[in-house]
């Protein structure tokens, strides 16, 4: 079967009967199975993809199909689908089954896609390798000796390795635009807002946004029109509609970058080199490239996990053993029975987050630690929207490295940590931001290239997105 690098290409061989849907559901549980070393899948639905495969082709063969009709997509185990586990790859949701559908199931359902099955991330969302799973690490199939990035790793395996069309993440730091940049696929977080939060299990609600792990951003873009607008069981949403999507020719553009994302320490120098080309031939474009100063790099980390680890603080609270998942066995009473369920069923970055979160929000340090942190984010939103004002778009690298090894990091939070030191800044403002492969690869090694727009200027970044990569033919260095 043929490897689609878009969603159009294979609707067009479904309707003339070059492939079917239940060939293609069949490639790809054949592909899991040989790839189920990567670790990247937690369960496959067999029988139920095929079943529904069987239905989307009668569909196609009536003319009734819907948008995405046949499009096999995994879902990362965070995003709720009803009679499925979902668990977050934690032991504190142990067989745990959904007892509804997230809205983005439901519209994508609605429109004919396959689902296959849900895919490891770190635990509860909070990592940048998905070492952090309670189900053991994914593999990177470029390099199995290399993480995939995090936390959606498991999501960006799935497409990288050629086991589905496309597949759903959750980025709250950079979860997918992270995870894309290290597996050489394209990774969307959209406008806060755009794509309704019902039925994600919340790491940190107002950071969390679902977007699409995909091969190009025109299937991207295809999904986005699915699965944003407004919706009644979200608050936070935008209440306007959501645009349509449509991709456009983008035209001359003003981009500011970052020189502070590509002077720094700790860059690859083959990133270094590779953003100085892509620079270059922007400007050989037509496309009026500057540099940019944003000295409050080294702000946007610890902003972020004070507020992150605040909110997962009162959001996991929730997971205590009682009324559904894992509880201890050790429990004599209800104060045991809170404290070693909790302490057995969450793992270590997980505690590690909750009790850093619990102290920031304490009595005598909230003024000290989270109020501040909220001074710092609306500066820093500030200060980006103050440089958007006159560019359309923020050039940087996702981020500054390749996959670093398995193991590199597990024992050095801060190390970890700064691996999403170029990709927080869009949670942290809640603009749209995307990673595209860059053209080159580095030592067979993928990196990203990453866009940042003003909100809700979405369909403006994906469509200068579409044409960058378009544009650019990934190769070896």
């Amino acid at each position: 079967m043929e490897a689609y690098s878009r969603y159009s290409t294979y609707r067009s061989n479904l309707i003339d009967g070059t492939t079917t849907c239940v060939a293609t559901v069949q490639e790809f549980l054949k592909r899991a199975e040989e790839k189920k070393h990567l670790n990247a899948f937690l369960e496959l639905w067999p029988e139920e993809a095929l079943q529904r495969a069987k239905e989307i082709d009668a569909q196609i063969q009536s003319g009734n199909a819907g948008k995405l009709a046949g499009m096999v997509i995994a879902l990362k185990d965070n995003i709720c689908y009803a009679g499925h586990r979902v668990s977050n790859s934690s032991k504190i949701l142990l067989g745990f089954e959904s007892l509804y559908s997230s809205t983005v199931t439901e519209r994508l359902l609605a429109e004919g896609v396959i689902f296959i099955g849900r895919t490891n991330c770190d635990e509860f969302a909070m990592g940048a390798s998905n070492e952090n799973s309670a189900y053991g690490p994914v593999l990177n199939a470029d390099d199995e000796q290399r993480v995939p990035g995090g936390s959606s790793g498991g999501s960006a395996v799935a497409v990288q390795a050629g086991l589905c069309h496309a597949a759903l993440g959750s980025d709250t730091g950079g979860s997918i635009r992270q995870p894309a940049s290290f597996t050489g696929t394209v990774g969307f977080k959209p406008t806060y807002g755009t794509i309704s939060r019902h039925g994600l299990l919340a790491y940190a609600s107002s950071f969390d946004q679902i977007g699409p792990i995909t091969r190009s951003v025109e299937d991207t873009a295809l999904l986005c029109s699915v699965m944003a607008g407004p919706d009644a069981y979200d608050a936070t949403m935008i209440q306007k509609p959501a645009p349509d999507f449509a991709l456009t020719s983008p035209g001359k553009k003003k981009i500011a970058y970052l020189r502070e994302c590509i002077e720094g320490e700790g860059i690859s120098p083959e990133i270094v080199t590779g953003m100085k080309k892509l620079i270059a031939n922007l400007q050989a474009q037509g496309h009026q490239v500057e540099e940019v100063s944003f000295p409050y790099i080294d702000y946007l980390v610890p902003c972020y996990y004070v507020l992150t680890t605040a909110e997962a603080s009162s959001n996991l609270a929730r997971y205590q053993g009682l009324h559904y998942g894992y509880r201890s066995a050790n429990a004599t009473d209800l104060e045991s029975s809170f404290k070693k369920s909790r302490s057995e069923g969450f793992g270590p970055e997980v505690k590690r987050r909750i009790m850093l979160g619990t102290f920031v929000l304490s009595e005598g340090f909230y003024d000290a630690y989270y109020t501040k942190a909220q001074k710092v984010r609306r500066f820093i939103t500030n200060k980006t929207e103050d440089i958007l004002k006159n560019f359309d778009f923020i050039l940087m690298p996702t981020t500054p490295t390749p996959a670093f090894k398995i193991g590199e990091k597990a024992n050095n939070p801060v190390a970890m940590y700064l691996a999403d030191i170029f990709t927080v800044q869009a949670n942290i403002t809640g603009m749209p931001a995307i990673s595209i492969p860059g053209p080159t690869k580095i030592g067979g090694l993928s990196w990203g290239i990453q866009l940042m727009a003003a909100r809700r200027n979405d369909v403006e970044l994906l469509s200068f997105a579409h044409s960058l990569q378009e544009s650019t033919a990934t190769h070896e260095a």
